[in-house]
């Protein structure tokens, strides 16, 4: 029924990739740009390889927002500004604090639980299809943090035991069973065994890129600088070129906002600036991926080493990566683990974030033929597949048996 309809998908990352296998799955056709080659050194290549279907509490919380003044001022905290960038902020932190309500909150958690619940199956549709290679595992993710924070954490496991989220409360000596390697400074935790963890997330993305090749996909590595419109066909345009579909995904992360921008809906994405940095040959420190929660960072066992990631900066697209930042991940990591070899792969990343903590998902509130996929913050890789379907879903006019109010863009006018 979809053959011979023509889509054109912006952003060669994991939203895009899986938007644009699970059109294919539908009969259409589908051409990806990108102004870099798939794995470059964007978010799908330096996260931190977390598949988190549990992850539904945002961070637009109440106790959270009384937290930001202490995290701004700790030297280890998770939280960093860029304090050019702040004036350019300010219309977004305004929004984060509407949103930071005890009923914002929750409906933000039900929502991203209504499709984090999906998000692992529809990672399995397409890893069906792939050999993986022994790139995933299934070793659960680990939780940690001193009695200091015990409050916060117990809000957050309230809100995941009413949404049914299964987890598992440790005490020292269980978190000691699980990782014997950490160093004793923590005083509880939580454990979600069925959460799962990429050995390297670019490798797993070149595969599924690749599946998208071999079905007929087509790729060009050109830089989408607008998107105009002939007889409601979107039209893309490039540098010197143009190139006409019958529907259009805009799926490139926190650089979607200048297209978003250009179809004259202001839709407040920012993004949340992270870091990674690797220890090699450290993997065997660690069976599965810990996150201390105090200082807001994790360590995730791969195959390029240990992958220190964390910390939230809020700086824009164009300020410099911070040292400040990397020396925060090597000091944390050693405070986690003890003595390490050299660090190398000094990252850094964009997670594209808007106020609510929802994605946008759905078709453009002016043209009818543009869909959007961004905004996943950081559950974008844990949310790929699923969004792809859904996405892929509306466009082709099913009934995907989900409400998708929330996600639309809509809710910005």
């Amino acid at each position: 029924m979809n053959k011979n309809i023509k889509i054109g998908v912006i952003g060669a990352g994991i939203q895009g990739v899986s938007n644009a296998l699970f059109l294919q799955k539908k009969g259409f056709e589908v051409t990806i740009f990108d102004r870099d080659i798939p794995g470059s050194h964007v978010a799908s290549y330096g996260n931190a390889g977390h598949f988190s279907p549990y992850a539904s509490v945002p961070l637009n919380r109440p106790d959270v927002l009384g937290d930001i003044p202490a995290m701004l001022m700790s030297s280890s905290g998770p939280l960093a500004l860029k304090w050019n960038y702040v004036p350019k902020m300010i219309p977004w932190f305004l929004k984060f604090i509407m949103n930071s309500t005890t009923k914002k909150m929750m409906h933000t958690a039900k929502n991203m639980h209504q499709i984090l619940d999906l998000a692992l199956p529809a990672y399995d549709e397409l890893f069906d299809e792939i050999d993986l290679e022994g790139l995933v595992e299934n070793k659960g993710i680990l939780y940690i943090w001193n009695d200091q924070d015990l409050k916060s954490r117990e809000l957050e496991i309230k809100i995941r035991d009413e949404l049914g989220v299964e987890q598992q409360l440790v005490n020292k000596a269980e978190i000691h069973d699980l990782e014997p390697h950490i160093k004793n400074f923590y005083h509880a935790g939580v454990f979600y065994p069925y959460a799962r963890h990429a050995r390297n997330p670019k490798k797993i993305l070149l595969k599924l890129f690749d599946l998208f090749l071999k079905k007929g996909g087509k790729f060009n590595k050109l830089n989408i600088k607008d998107i105009n419109f002939d007889n409601e066909k979107p039209l893309f345009k490039t540098e010197n070129q143009s190139f006409i579909f019958d529907k259009a995904v805009i799926a490139c992360g926190a650089f979607s906002k200048k297209l978003t921008d250009n179809l004259d809906e202001k839709i407040p994405l920012d993004t949340e600036r992270g870091y990674h940095v690797h220890f090699k040959n450290c993997d065997h420190l660690l069976s599965r991926p810990v996150i201390f929660s105090n200082r807001g960072f994790g360590i995730t066992p791969m195959e390029q080493g240990l992958r220190v990631v964390g910390t939230v900066e809020f700086g824009g697209l164009n300020n410099p990566l911070s040292k400040s930042r990397i020396k925060n991940l090597i000091n944390n990591a050693k405070y986690m683990l003890g003595d390490l070899p050299e660090h190398e792969d000094e990252w850094l990343g964009f997670r594209p974030s808007l106020p609510d903590f929802l994605p946008v998902m759905g078709p453009s509130k002016n043209y009818k033929n543009i869909f959007y996929c961004f905004g996943h913050h950081h559950l974008g890789w844990t949310l790929g597949p699923i969004s792809g379907k859904i996405v892929s879903g509306m466009i082709a006019n099913e009934n995907t048996n989900l409400d998708l109010k929330p996600y639309s863009s809509l809710r910005f006018s």
